[in-house]
């Protein structure tokens, strides 16, 4: 090897060295900005600090005295069970989720508890204030149950309210809507806010895992999104357009409520539901329209109501009244025979519903589909 290559080994070396030292010189400059700037710590939700040592300790979060795939209170063994599937159809034992409805006001299939252990009873004047401040994480609704002091036996837990005291008090918050799923941002920003409510009245919420409820969010969700159904006929005009005032007219006749957006609904006589509304598919200063278009939103109507059915029978009775045509969305004509095997879809879609304990119309169902 001649001195050349050797002087030009060692040049290498060096500069090599030297680049390694440049950059971990950066980096401590980086690490010092950055310790400055951020130098205020903030509390994480999931650790602690050990006060002999100094040394973060972390929690692991549990939900309550359960976890999500066990049976809340009051579910038999024998009790018919939702069993949802992951992306792949594949099914296991965490997937498993019991379908009957507790006598509690707490849903556990939608909704996720989280308990605050106290360190004394709560006041409700004394809470409220603070609860009254979180009534949604995203766009998931967050509400707050309590235990009255008093009750014997098991555990009653009913709406706060002014007058009365709480052994505990739980946040309930729904995992998923038709909006999507609980995610890691909504959660976190939850746990951020219950934090600074368990302080304000002196409580330990018990946090559960992140990943569980996630999964659990995520898989409600899916059958949400699977179940979003909502089903549309049409009435074209057969000659010239309909003028409004004439529409609007024929349109109360026919039991329709019209509303400040244009819409027009037809509700259930005997609840007052929403069975379908009706657009006319223009523009409210529009003095004319020739489309009309029925929508009724599935998963929302029981099939006792047989919305699908008044709706056909709307429809036809509107086309009768105003000379027009019902069709689908291609300007198809519908046919009684189509109509009946749209109507057994329906049918087949309620049992579907029934099946995975979330029936059509239901209270649950109108949660989760709003």
């Amino acid at each position: 090897m001649t001195d050349l290559q050797i002087s030009l080994i060692g040049i290498g070396i060096a500069i090599v060295i030297g680049v390694i030292a440049y950059n971990k010189w950066q980096e401590y400059r980086a690490r010092k900005h950055v310790e400055r700037a951020f130098s205020d710590p903030v509390d994480d939700v999931l650790m602690k600090t050990d006060q002999a040592d100094g040394k973060p300790e972390r929690r692991e979060p549990v939900l309550g005295n359960a976890s999500v795939s066990e049976e809340p209170p009051g579910f038999a063994g024998s009790e018919p069970r939702l069993v949802l599937t992951d992306n792949d159809g594949n099914e296991t034992a965490d997937d498993v989720i019991p379908i009957k409805v507790p006598d509690v006001p707490v849903d556990e299939l939608i909704e996720l508890t989280i308990p605050f252990n106290p360190e004394e009873s709560f006041r409700a004047e004394k809470i409220l204030p603070h609860l009254q401040s979180l009534r949604y994480t995203g766009n998931k609704p967050v509400r707050f149950l309590g235990w009255q002091e008093g009750d014997e036996g098991e555990k009653n837990w009913q709406t706060i309210v002014p007058g009365n005291s709480y052994r505990q008090i739980e946040a309930c918050i729904q995992i998923a809507n038709r909006n999507g799923a609980l995610n890691e941002i909504e959660f976190s920003e939850l746990l951020l806010r219950l934090r600074q409510i368990a302080d304000a009245i002196g409580a330990e919420p018990d946090v559960p895992e992140m990943a569980e409820v996630m999964e659990k969010a995520r898989r409600l969700y899916q059958f949400v999104s699977d179940h979003d159904a909502k089903l549309g006929i049409s009435i074209c005009s057969n000659g010239a357009p309909w003028q409004k005032v004439t529409l609007n007219t024929a349109l109360e006749k026919q039991g329709f409520e019209s509303r400040p957006d244009g819409q027009f609904v037809m509700r259930d006589k005997e609840n007052g539901g929403v069975l379908f509304t009706l657009s006319t598919n223009e523009l409210p200063a529009s003095e004319t329209a020739t489309r009309l278009t029925l929508l009724m939103d599935v998963p929302c109507v029981a099939p006792e109501k047989e919305g699908f059915s008044q709706m056909i029978q709307c429809g036809k009775a509107l086309c009768i009244r105003l000379d027009g045509a019902l069709v689908d969305d291609g300007n198809q004509l519908l046919t009684d025979r189509f109509l009946e095997e749209i109507a057994g879809q329906v049918n087949d879609f309620y049992r579907e519903m029934q099946e995975y304990s979330i029936p059509a119309g239901s209270a649950r169902a109108l949660r989760l589909f709003n």
